[in-house]
């Protein structure tokens, strides 16, 4: 899951006070889930936003709206006829939905809401964690299913670096080492044999390169 979170009301507010008719636009995937985009947010910035205008004398129009999806033409389309009510959206989604509705609506002015932070996990209400940078080869299979790209500080693909004490990153106490998380789930699994294993440096000239990635699916790509 994509994990947001709010971005400052101060920063929001300095970003639309020269617009008059305003979206506060959310979406209900990702960040409805990580509470920072939904409709639930919507409503509760579109309130904060009416109630600074209004005590700061300035006569603004604002709008809710939220659907399904941001990164998807199909719920996109849902705007279109009211666009030209708006001088601009703040956008809700994460970096992807704000980019899409940009790309759609070329004459609006996008402005996002909130700050797109990772691929996570929801461990708790309102703990979401880091799980996975989409580094575009994965390599779950060989390390207990823990990713130690986006686990660990260094990234290190070969065991720990020597700076973890007792199971812990040299970083911070409070932050698990990600090998060794590797070694003690490795050994769950009976797999201990994979940590002598040497993983190869990884290509990010073949993985990040070249501008935007795309996927291609022949079966699905009509």
């Amino acid at each position: 899951m994509i994990i947001a979170k709010k971005k400052p009301m101060e920063e929001i507010i300095e970003e639309v006070k020269d617009f008059d008719k305003i979206l506060v636009f959310g979406c209900n995937e990702c960040v409805t889930v990580c509470e920072a985009g939904g409709k639930k947010e919507v409503e509760v910035l579109a309130s904060a936003l009416r109630m600074y205008f209004m005590t700061h004398g300035g006569e603004k129009e604002i709008f809710e709206k939220t659907v399904e999806r941001q990164c998807d033409h199909e719920y996109l389309e849902e705007i279109r006829k009211d666009i030209d009510n708006y001088d601009a959206i703040i956008s809700l989604a994460c970096g992807v939905g704000v980019q899409f509705t940009a790309e759609k609506y070329l004459t609006t002015h996008l402005i996002p809401g909130v700050n797109t932070v990772c691929l996570g996990a929801n461990e708790d209400r309102g703990l979401w964690t880091e799980r996975c940078q989409a580094c575009g080869s994965c390599v779950l299979a060989k390390t207990g299913g823990i990713c130690p790209v986006s686990r660990c500080a260094k990234r290190v693909l070969n065991g720990p670096c020597g700076g973890s004490t007792n199971g812990k990153c040299e970083i911070s106490k409070d932050v698990d080492c990600a090998w060794q998380l590797i070694v003690d789930r490795l050994k769950a699994l009976d797999k201990l044999d994979d940590y002598e294993k040497v993983a190869p440096v990884k290509d990010w000239s073949t993985d990040r390169a070249g501008g935007p990635r795309t996927v291609t699916r022949e079966d699905v790509n009509i």
